[in-house]
């Protein structure tokens, strides 16, 4: 089951039975939002229904008003998929049956038209009879399925598309069986009832063949998971099931294999090719130490890792389920589309009766008048509107996913488009967020033995900068000589402090310890490294400069940005000096120094206040308050799991570069949502009153109703022609 927590309730997905157009989604959407404890969002295109839960309801009630509403729900688990797969198979290969059926029934109809417009058209018209036969099975057998969903939309209570084809299908057989029965002069239209349905199914399994390829990319990321592992048992390799993995398993990955769970490389070393996850096509080197991920191929070497994430807990399930759900997610842009969909088939119905009652009226002919309502039922198709957001948004994130950009949701992806203020967080985000000490000046002690208070008080410390002073002393100093701190407290923004060796040290910043006018803390800063400062009491003992080298693609990706015509400002707790060294190094005109953690959100909304619209991207935990608070947020994926979760985009390459590709997917996917609605609402604007004056007949209406929901779709499709500009 696909389920999720959230602070006012459960998240459960179902799999919808039944929707055939927008009218459905939108209805359906209603029906569960009136229920008393369910938040709901529809998505007609990936047949999903995202409910939030709360302790008032439960599965089997969504399932209960799913069902009276006309339509079926079948929770999402581990297996619906391919359950699902497999039986929208064989639905798609009966359906084709009866499509083909419904050809050689048809043609017949169809065909005698053609023979009709000669001197002697008439006589070569096919006995109404054998029409009548003909046109039968088609309007009732394979015509059946829009009569029954036509029941059950009205049933609870709503129109949809099948309403329309059903009444215009019914009223052209309807007459045309009076005519036959009773020997009327009157021309009869089995042809065109047989053709609107023939036609109409025939744009349902286009349709479908096409929206099947709007998932491909969360279908291929799924079938890139191993199905067995090499695990450690009792000193033996056994071959089993990933699924039996537990955390804390060894596993074996040999040349050319696919690492099946996330783990942590202990023994050997080799290349991993990671395409798959981050879009990078190059090969990563891993050695003991480094992170393996699940799906990722392994090299020529063999690799002993140890696993660390299994399951629902591997990156790769993290990415198919961020995905999912953002494929499932509605965009802004759509609530128009909703809202013209409530009400457009009894919108339709009312013009198809005026159309009957204005013709019949003005020409005193039951049949044109009846031939041009059913061309106005026929016409509307409300299937485009529904289907041209949500299938745009499928194909742009499966997309962005293949290119290491993971889309929280899809209102993320439109605002991304409108980003005028792009604010960064230093370390980790432009530099490497790997700092290394490049300086120890001492006042009064020996260079290792200021290390070893340091790294003593830094320890238990997980700041990049703590990283850096313990990393040099662990390779500096044997570890008989290392040293343990007593009392330690951490002061967010500011530095460390504890008793070491029987002495109370603080370590950290400049400010915090009043040291900025030292002549040697102003030389280093210069070259744009962070110093920090060891003291006992008011006495200094030491200054360490540490340096944190600028991602390569970093400076590139600061003047793609400005090319954009985006503001680019860079937060850091560093003092000006050494901001202004790291800005200058990246191309960043401004920026804000001496910004504590706690700081970063009140940066942010300083920036929101001078209007626009600002993002924010960081990697650290000290980043999540400023991700929420910012209009659109980027993680970095190699920062810390709390800004991954509070950000609406992650990037799983820890590269800046992602922000541009995120910025210009987020433009090609808005481009196809809004040519799809102008297709969508251009179609049923001109349509529906060209059928409405008599200039299209049924037939035409049908084949033109089929068309325009394939059209949106593929028209999305094209999408996958984007590409990252790395």
């Amino acid at each position: 089951m696909t389920e999720s927590e959230s602070e006012t309730g459960r998240v459960v997905e179902f799999a919808i039975g039944g929707m055939t157009c927008a009218a459905c989604s939108a209805r359906l959407e209603k029906v569960l939002n009136r229920q008393a404890g369910m938040q709901a969002n529809v998505n007609l295109a990936a047949e999903r229904a995202r409910v939030r839960l709360s302790a008032a309801a439960d599965e089997a009630a969504v399932v209960a008003a799913v069902a009276k509403a006309g339509f079926s729900a079948a929770l999402v688990d581990g297996q619906t998929r391919e359950r699902e797969k497999a039986a929208k198979l064989l639905v798609y290969r009966s359906e084709i049956r009866r499509f083909w059926i419904s050809v050689a029934l048809t043609l017949p109809l169809v065909g005698q038209m053609f023979f009709m417009f000669g001197e002697h058209g008439h006589m070569n018209e096919l006995p109404r009879w054998f029409q009548l036969a003909l046109a039968t099975p088609v309007q009732f057998w394979i015509g059946w399925r829009f009569y029954n969903g036509a029941f059950k939309s009205l049933r609870g209570g709503g129109a949809n598309m099948d309403v329309l084809v059903a009444l215009g299908t019914s009223m052209a057989w309807g007459f045309s069986t009076v005519v036959t029965l009773f020997g009327l002069d009157q021309h009869v239209y089995f042809e065109g009832g047989a053709a609107v349905i023939t036609l109409v199914l025939l744009g349902k399994l286009l349709e479908a063949r096409a929206k099947a390829r709007t998932s491909e990319a969360i279908e291929s990321l799924i079938r890139l998971q191993p199905k067995t592992a090499r695990v450690e048992r009792d000193g033996q390799w056994v071959d089993m099931p990933v699924e039996a993995l537990m955390p804390g398993d060894v596993f074996l990955v040999r040349p050319g294999e696919s690492v099946p769970v996330d783990g942590e490389l202990i023994e050997g070393e080799s290349s991993v090719n990671e395409a798959m996850l981050t879009g990078e096509s190059m090969p990563v080197s891993k050695q003991a130490g480094d992170k393996v991920f699940a799906a990722t191929a392994n090299g020529q070497g063999a690799m002993r890792c140890r696993a660390t994430g299994v399951g629902e807990h591997t990156l790769l399930a993290g990415i198919i389920r961020m995905v999912g759900e953002a494929q499932g997610s509605k965009a802004p842009v759509q609530r128009l589309a909703d809202q013209i969909s409530a009400v457009f088939v009894p919108t339709v119905c009312v013009i198809a009766l005026l159309t009957f009652i204005g013709w019949w009226w003005t020409a005193g002919d039951f049949a044109d008048a009846l031939v041009n309502a059913v061309a106005v039922l026929v016409i509307a198709c409300p299937c485009a509107l529904g289907l041209a957001t949500p299938t745009a948004i499928m194909v742009g994130t499966g997309q962005g996913a293949r290119a290491g950009i993971l889309v929280k949701n899809a209102e993320a992806l439109e605002r991304a488009e409108k980003i005028t203020v792009l604010a960064l967080d230093k370390t980790g985000t432009l530099t490497c967020g790997t700092p290394q000490v490049t300086d120890v000046v001492t006042y009064g002690l020996v260079r290792d033995e200021a290390l070893s208070l340091a790294a003593a008080l830094e320890e238990n410390s997980e700041h990049p900068l703590a990283r850096a002073i313990v990393s040099a002393a662990v390779a500096g100093i044997a570890p008989v000589n290392r040293k343990k701190a007593a009392n330690f407290k951490s002061l967010p923004g500011h530095g460390v402090e504890g008793e070491v060796a029987g002495r109370t040290l603080r370590l950290g910043s400049l400010s915090w310890l009043g040291l900025a006018d030292d002549p040697a803390v102003a030389d280093l800063q210069r070259t744009g490294k962070t110093v920090m400062v060891l003291a006992e009491g008011q006495t200094t003992l030491a200054l360490f400069a540490v340096a944190d080298a600028l991602r390569p693609t970093s400076r590139a990706a600061v003047e793609r940005l400005r090319e954009h015509g985006i503001r680019v400002v860079m937060l850091t707790g560093d003092n000006a000096a050494t901001a202004a060294a790291i800005a200058a190094e990246a191309g960043i005109a401004e920026f804000r120094a001496g910004v504590l953690p706690g700081d970063k959100a009140a940066a942010i909304n300083e920036l929101k206040s001078g209007g626009g619209l600002v993002a924010m991207v960081g990697d650290g935990i000290n980043d999540a308050p400023a991700l929420a608070a910012a209009d659109v947020s980027f993680a970095i994926g190699a920062g810390s799991d709390a800004a991954v979760e509070a950000a609406d985009l992650t990037l799983i390459r820890s590269d800046l570069m992602g922000v541009v590709d995120a910025i210009a997917l987020s433009a090609a996917t808005l481009g196809k949502i809004r040519q799809n609605l102008f297709f969508a609402f251009i179609y049923n604007v001109m349509g529906i009153p060209l059928a409405a004056l008599g200039w299209l007949n049924p037939v035409v209406a049908g084949a033109a109703m089929a068309m325009s929901s394939v059209s949106v779709v593929s028209n999305s499709l094209l999408l996958k022609r984007w590409r990252s500009g790395r």
